[in-house]
């Protein structure tokens, strides 16, 4: 790995906080960064609740989160972190590098977008770029950001929609929903029935594979 020494003019260590569902994950790329001169893992998060709720506490310049997580998903995350937390720069380490998935995370305030099976060098390479230019995409995902593609979820539904559909998809039924949003279980039947009606899908399982197609949940 390419190795780079602090100097006068950066001598605090870049401060990142990791944010992913698989320990095993978290870990190997703590032990990557820990081999990255002037580079501090400070924090690490299983999703996006746990994400925000250490960011109340910790000030980290960079936030290098998964987007596929349970719970609050990374996207959303993404959205909260960028109205309450301006200043932290987000990478995104994804599996997956869809125009809908990429678009969708720098739509919502991402800055790079690195994926899960790049070389170990690049993860460097990103923090150093985030930090110096304010981006990172690595040439793959650069090439998909100037594809044409469909509306993206976001296009299509509201935020409140989507909050919805993410449940719905993770197998929740309407009264767990309405528990975990403080609705009514008829309101969240309402949201649902115009969900479908806004995607055309006719049932729980369209609604299901739409939701992957998307990001909100993992296959």
């Amino acid at each position: 790995m390419m190795m780079m020494h602090k100097n006068a003019n950066n001598p605090l260590p870049i401060q990142v906080v990791l944010a992913d569902d698989h320990d095993l994950v978290r870990s190997g790329i703590k032990a990557l960064l820990s081999t990255v001169d002037g580079v501090q893992v400070i924090a690490e998060a299983r999703n996006g609740n746990e994400l925000l709720q250490l960011l109340e506490s910790v000030k980290p310049d960079v936030v290098m989160t998964d987007i596929s997580m349970p719970g609050m998903d990374g996207i959303t995350a993404i959205a909260e972190m960028h109205t309450r937390f301006p200043d932290v720069k987000v990478i995104v380490l994804s599996m997956y590098d869809t125009v809908d998935f990429v678009k969708r995370a720098v739509a919502n305030g991402a800055c790079g977008y690195l994926m899960k099976d790049a070389p170990p060098f690049e993860l460097e390479q990103a923090l150093r770029s985030v930090m110096a230019t304010g981006s990172y995409f690595s040439a793959a995902v650069a090439q998909r950001l100037l594809q044409p593609s469909e509306p993206t979820v976001d296009d299509e539904l509201t935020t409140r929609q989507v909050e919805i559909l993410t449940l719905i998809a993770q197998g929740k039924s309407a009264k767990e929903i309405a528990f975990e949003l403080g609705l009514s279980p008829k309101t969240v039947d309402v949201h649902r029935a115009r969900i479908m009606e806004r995607l055309r899908l006719n049932d729980i399982a369209s609604l299901t594979r739409y939701a992957v197609r998307k990001g909100l949940v993992k296959a």
